[in-house]
Protein backbone atom coordinates (compact mmCIF):
# COMPACT_ATOMS: atom_id res chain seq x y z
CA UNK A 1 0.00 0.00 0.00
CA UNK A 2 1.15 3.48 -0.86
CA UNK A 3 2.17 6.02 1.67
CA UNK A 4 -0.04 9.51 1.92
CA UNK A 5 1.30 12.26 -0.07
CA UNK A 6 0.62 14.82 3.39
CA UNK A 7 2.83 17.37 1.63
CA UNK A 8 0.61 17.59 -1.36
CA UNK A 9 -2.60 17.15 0.41
CA UNK A 10 -1.41 20.42 2.90
CA UNK A 11 -1.04 22.33 -0.50
CA UNK A 12 -4.37 21.53 -1.97
CA UNK A 13 -6.17 22.58 1.34
CA UNK A 14 -3.75 25.96 1.17
CA UNK A 15 -4.78 26.49 -2.44
CA UNK A 16 -8.54 26.27 -1.96
CA UNK A 17 -8.60 28.14 1.21
CA UNK A 18 -6.82 30.83 -0.71
CA UNK A 19 -9.25 30.58 -3.79
CA UNK A 20 -11.75 30.89 -1.16
CA UNK A 21 -10.45 33.68 0.41
CA UNK A 22 -9.77 35.82 -2.91
CA UNK A 23 -13.49 34.88 -4.09
CA UNK A 24 -14.32 36.56 -0.48
CA UNK A 25 -12.56 39.58 -1.12
CA UNK A 26 -13.98 39.87 -4.71
CA UNK A 27 -17.13 39.26 -3.79
CA UNK A 28 -16.93 42.04 -1.15
CA UNK A 29 -15.33 44.93 -3.52
CA UNK A 30 -18.15 43.93 -6.05
CA UNK A 31 -20.51 44.45 -3.34
CA UNK A 32 -18.96 47.81 -2.26
CA UNK A 33 -18.90 48.96 -5.89
CA UNK A 34 -22.38 48.30 -6.15
CA UNK A 35 -23.81 49.52 -3.05
CA UNK A 36 -22.41 52.69 -4.09
CA UNK A 37 -24.13 53.40 -7.10
CA UNK A 38 -27.32 52.27 -5.71
CA UNK A 39 -27.40 55.04 -2.98
CA UNK A 40 -25.99 58.16 -4.65
CA UNK A 41 -27.85 60.64 -2.47
CA UNK A 42 -26.52 58.91 0.96
CA UNK A 43 -30.01 58.20 2.37
CA UNK A 44 -27.91 55.66 4.24
CA UNK A 45 -29.29 55.59 8.47
CA UNK A 46 -26.33 53.89 10.30
CA UNK A 47 -27.54 50.90 13.15
CA UNK A 48 -30.24 52.52 15.85
CA UNK A 49 -28.76 53.91 18.83
CA UNK A 50 -30.89 52.92 22.26
CA UNK A 51 -30.33 56.49 23.22
CA UNK A 52 -33.25 55.89 25.59
CA UNK A 53 -31.17 52.92 27.60
CA UNK A 54 -29.38 53.66 30.71
CA UNK A 55 -25.32 53.01 30.00
CA UNK A 56 -24.31 50.71 32.82
CA UNK A 57 -24.27 47.29 33.95
CA UNK A 58 -27.47 46.77 32.46
CA UNK A 59 -30.54 48.09 35.02
CA UNK A 60 -31.19 46.21 38.37
CA UNK A 61 -30.52 47.94 41.98
CA UNK A 62 -27.15 46.58 43.36
CA UNK A 63 -28.06 46.55 47.23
Amino acid sequence: MATPNYGYEKRQRELAKKKKKEEKLKAKAERRHTEGNEQPGGDEQGPADDAGAPAGDGGGDAD
